[in-house]
């Protein structure tokens, strides 16, 4: 009797045992998903966070550029602004999500197809390393896109004929700006540039200084060249500043794209990684800060005042600067890197106004030459520093500004050919707003 309750209480021990282990496999089993699927959706609230931040970017965009420009072309600047992300959403939905990512191509030109679609793994965390879904992954890649445009519009307001820079939009948006996008993020042939015997680290841009900025930048300076200076600008051998209608409109939209930089760059890390992130929003705020004392002291040291425009565009100057290399510098790095961007920006307006390029919000020296300046900056402070990565990063903005310039030239070129890119005389001297618009930004109304 006694061995038989033994062998039975032997039994129900090991069944009991193997019941517990394989409830307590289950739950581990369920834990590991359900903490997979948490940092899936913090990752992907953290990207669609970034994607409203960044959307946010183009008021900012329309107030610095209607504040920095004369108040009769106020409803032309803001309706640019308007159909600037319009165009560049809906481009990018038809082909330009598909031309800048398109999955396995010879790394100068592919394409993926019309259609979006997540297929079946593009909703999970198996797309991206879990950092986000496919239709996050569009939506953010979209909001960059159109920014490169807008880049554009600033540098060539007031005297632009509004449908010439719709199509010119269409155009640099749809094919310029997602074709050189894939030869980095795509996984192009400029992620893969290696020679001088280095190891293959390839090009290097972060966040978009060449890839986004400069590419606008170059775009904004096809277009001063080909439309030539307003009417008054540079007489008589003299510069003549034009007021713009609003400045504490201007200082808004700064302070809304430092706000919006915060989503550009802090979602390039592309997931919710606390270090990254944090590293991140670190290194762009004190690039910024940085930047606006460099465009303080210089233009204090050129023009004898405190200007208050140079110090806003030494913010966005130290932006630009910091965003090819946001995640690599340290913060003396960073602060370093948007003090000479916030130099630059103030000697760089200067000098294209020697040169009679007019631009009216100074988008060229922002966008363009701090875009370069943060691009090299890191081969020289960035974790791989070498003369072989300063060469990579020299070789790609070299051939993203060729390709940038020669492109938007062209289309430039072209519609000055056939419908033309410069408003008469007439309609420029007494603004854009009541002749392409039939209203004015800003009416005032004297009670009798």
């Amino acid at each position: 009797m006694d061995e038989r309750f033994d062998s039975l209480s032997v039994a129900l021990k090991g069944e009991l045992a193997d019941s517990l282990a394989s409830a307590v496999a289950s739950v581990q089993g369920s834990m590991e998903v359900t903490a997979t699927d948490a940092i899936f959706t913090g990752n992907n609230v953290w990207m669609m966070l970034c994607t409203a931040l960044v959307f946010i970017m183009h008021l900012g965009f329309a107030g610095v550029e209607a504040g920095f420009t004369q108040s009769k072309n106020t409803v032309n600047i803001l309706f640019k602004n308007t159909l600037t992300p319009v165009i560049g959403l809906l481009t990018y939905a038809f082909f330009g999500f598909a031309l800048m990512y398109p999955g396995d191509f010879n790394g100068i030109l592919g394409f993926a197809g019309f259609v979006l679609d997540p297929g079946d793994g593009g909703m999970g965390a198996g797309y991206a390393d879990g950092g986000y879904t496919y239709w996050t992954d569009f939506l953010f890649q979209g909001m960059f896109a159109a920014t490169a445009a807008t880049i554009v519009s600033g540098a060539v307001a007031e005297r632009i004929k509004i449908t010439s820079y719709l199509v010119f939009t269409f155009l640099f948006v749809g094919l310029t700006y997602p074709i050189i996008g894939s030869w980095q993020w795509g996984g192009g042939f400029l992620s893969e540039l290696s020679f001088m015997g280095g190891e293959s680290v390839g090009f290097y841009d972060f966040a978009g200084s060449t890839l986004v900025h400069s590419v606008g930048g170059w775009g904004a300076l096809a277009g001063v060249i080909l439309l030539g200076p307003r009417i008054g600008k540079y007489e008589d051998g003299k510069i003549n500043d034009f007021p713009g209608s609003s400045v504490p409109l201007a200082t808004i939209g700064v302070f809304l794209l430092w706000l919006g930089w915060f989503g550009f760059n802090g979602g390039s890390v592309l997931s919710a990684d606390p270090s990254a992130t944090s590293l991140v929003l670190v290194t762009t705020s004190l690039a910024a800060a940085a930047g606006a004392m460099g465009a303080l002291f210089t233009a204090y040291f050129v023009f004898k005042r405190l200007d208050l425009g140079m110090v806003l565009n030494g913010i966005l100057a130290g932006l630009v600067g910091i965003t090819a290399g946001a995640d690599q510098m340290s913060p003396y790095a960073a602060m370093f890197i948007g003090l000479v961007a916030g130099c630059l920006v103030v000697l760089s307006a200067v000098s294209l106004d020697r040169l009679k390029l007019d631009d009216c919000v100074g988008a060229v020296s922002v966008h363009l030459t701090c875009g370069i300046w943060g691009t090299l900056a890191v081969g020289i402070f960035g974790a791989k520093a070498s003369l072989a990565q300063f060469v990579y990063q020299l070789t790609g903005v070299a051939l993203c500004g060729l390709a940038a310039f020669g492109s938007a030239f062209l289309f430039f070129f072209l519609l000055k050919r056939t419908f033309g890119i410069r408003v008469s005389e007439e309609h420029e001297i007494s603004g854009l707003d009541s002749h392409e618009h039939g209203i004015r930004g800003y009416t005032i109304i004297f009670d009798e």
